[in-house]
Formats: C-alpha cells, structure tokens, sequence
C-alpha cells in the first residue's frame, strides 16, 4: 500500500568534517571569482570607459543622452551640458546623462 511514499532507509557513514568543510571553500572561492570575472570586472571596465568619455567631450560634438536625445553640444560646465536639439531650441541635461557619442554629421540632416 506504500505507493506514493517511499521506504526510508538508514544513511551511510557520514563524511569526515575536514573534507565536506574544503569542498565548501573551494566551492565558495570558485563562485567569487566566477562572480569577479563575468560580473563585477566588466561593469567597473565600462565605467571607466563611460568616464573617460565624458571627459573627452567638447564644444560641438554630437551626443545621445540616456532618453534618446540626439543634440549637439552648445555649453559645457562641470554638471551641466547644454545640447542643441533642434534649431533654437536648447536642452540643459548632466554631464552623467550623456551616454555616447555620435559621428560627425550625424545631425546634418536634422539641425540646419
């Protein structure tokens, strides 16, 4: 009448301590450095790549901004960037909001 449940038996002999505690280390570095390499490496590289291109920008350059804002960059300050998006018409964004910049000429055919 034990269809659904299964008999329960006796363990083996347990593992000696020492052992199951090395395994656990092991197990513990490995997953560091797997968390290291494809998780935390990138992100800091790109980081830094993000920085040195905010530094890198200049007075006209084409940018995108993080909403999708296509402007060319009137005023630079410290925090601020001034883009111009259309003709006349001047957005005042951060510098951190700035997240890559495009070729020239980019904007040729929309700013005249």
């Amino acid at each position: 009448m034990n269809f659904f449940i299964q008999d329960a038996y006796a363990a083996g002999e347990a593992a000696p301590p020492g052992d199951s505690q090395f395994i656990t280390i092991i197990i513990f570095v490995v997953l560091i450095g797997f968390f290291w390499f494809f998780l935390i490496r990138p992100q800091q590289k790109r980081q830094k790549e993000h920085q040195k291109m905010l530094a890198a920008i200049s007075k006209g350059d084409e940018v995108v901004t993080n909403g999708g804002v296509l402007g060319r960059i009137k005023d630079l300050d410290e925090q601020f960037i001034t883009l111009e998006v259309a003709p006349g018409v001047d957005q005042r964004v951060q510098r951190q909001a700035i997240s890559a910049v495009m070729p020239k000429g980019t904007l040729k055919n929309h700013l005249k």
